[in-house]
């Protein structure tokens, strides 16, 4: 996985963007054992590896208590940029799952909190790349569990890890 000269990311306390590379594409994503669909090797290492790039993102911001405690208060905006090598060669909506998967499993959200999704098709022949940006929206009437400390997400993290 390729995440050189991605860059840019940023945490503030309402939005977390990050750079990183494409997912793997749909054919790529899911293989059947045993008549069952499940996440394959490229799928697996691709969520991952951006657990680890989250949580690198969330321990070197000095906004990552205020973001997580909006995470459990707020409905939340999900935006992808999707920046290909070339406009046919994959469809825009074959990393939306595997995308959000990432992301909500890497700061142990459930992805039912997202309330608005925004995807984008672009070109970029020399630096292939996906943006994504997590807002915070309106508060919900209450909260859906109590609030997350940076380590409760790190254990996630780590337990997704160990799975691959």
């Amino acid at each position: 996985m390729d995440w050189a000269n991605l860059g840019g990311d940023a945490l503030s306390t309402r939005e977390l963007f990050v750079v990183l590379p494409l997912p793997p594409s749909i054919n790529h994503q899911y293989a059947t054992v045993n008549g069952r669909r499940v996440l394959a090797s490229p799928g697996r290492h691709y969520k991952t590896a951006v657990a680890r790039h989250l949580l690198t993102v969330l321990r070197q911001s000095p906004h990552r208590t205020e973001f997580l405690t909006h995470l459990e208060t707020h409905a939340l905006s999900l935006s992808l940029r999707f920046h290909f090598k070339t406009a046919l060669r994959r469809d825009l909506d074959g990393g939306l799952k595997i995308a959000q998967d990432a992301i909500c499993q890497a700061i142990d959200l459930n992805d039912n909190r997202i309330t608005e999704i925004h995807l984008h098709k672009d070109l970029d022949s020399d630096r292939p790349r996906l943006e994504c940006t997590l807002a915070v929206r309106e508060p919900v009437s209450r909260p859906t569990r109590s609030i997350r400390s940076l380590s409760v997400v790190t254990k996630t993290a780590r337990r997704t890890s160990s799975r691959t």
